[in-house]
Formats: structure tokens, sequence, C-alpha cells
């Protein structure tokens, strides 16, 4: 069956506007959704985990940005105190998804094998910018 001119033409258009509607969505779940991070990060990260405090875990406000294992006041592992890495998108999710593979020694225990949801967190740890001083200097 041969298409006619106009019917490939649409076909194509078709097809165009389906990926670039696939790869808008892709993009949109690797920019990572601050809401469903914010609920994921109390359901699976505040055991350990406080925006604000050191618990098991380091704090996380200012995280993003943040060299790895350099949360004044907080006692890291030798792996992550050896760290050179700085906490960005990228590196975030590679230690959300295997701790272990990219700081081997360290002593998280826990790991977040779905894109998707190491794109919520991600996005929700960038929210968490660090304070500024109420002082006036």
């Amino acid at each position: 069956m041969r298409m006619r001119h106009g019917a490939g033409l649409m076909c194509r258009v078709g097809f165009g506007v389906a990926g670039g509607l696939l790869m808008l969505g892709a993009a949109q779940a690797a920019a990572g959704d601050v809401e469903r991070g914010r609920l994921l990060y109390q359901g699976r990260c505040s055991a350990c985990h406080a925006p604000d405090y050191h618990g098991v875990g380091p704090l996380h406000r200012g995280v993003f940005g943040r060299g790895a294992g350099k949360a004044p006041g907080y006692d890291y592992s030798p792996a992550l105190k050896a760290a050179t890495l700085t906490w960005d998108d990228a590196s975030l999710d590679r230690w959300l998804a295997d701790p272990e593979r990219l700081l081997p020694g360290q002593r998280m225990g826990v790991n977040v094998p779905d894109a998707a949801e190491r794109a919520d967190l991600i996005a929700y740890l960038k929210s968490l910018a660090p304070r500024q001083s109420l002082r006036k200097e």
C-alpha cells in the first residue's frame, strides 16, 4: 500500500511532535519535581538526615554545590573525608544510584534505583539553599 505524499508528511510531522513531547517529558523528569522530592525525602531520607541539623547522616541544607564530606561538624567516613567531588546534579545522581560504587567505603547503606525519584530528590536538595545570615555586618 502506498501513502499519498500529504499523508507521509502528516505521519512524519506526527512522529516529530510525538518525539518532541517524549523528549520534553524526559527533560522534565530529568529536572525533577521539588514537591515530589520533598515527599520522598520525608519518607526515605528523614530517618537519618534533616535539612538543618546533623543526625545519623549530615545535614542537607546547602549540600548542592558543597564539597562531599565538607559539612562542618559532621564526622564523615574516611571515604567521604578524602573525596574531591562537589555535589551537583551528576554527582548526586551517581551517589543516590549507588553510593558504594561512587565512593567505596562510605557509610550510607541506602540507594535510590529509580531515576525519576533521584531527579525529584535532587530538585528538592537544590531547593535547600544555605540560609542567609540575619545579622547585618
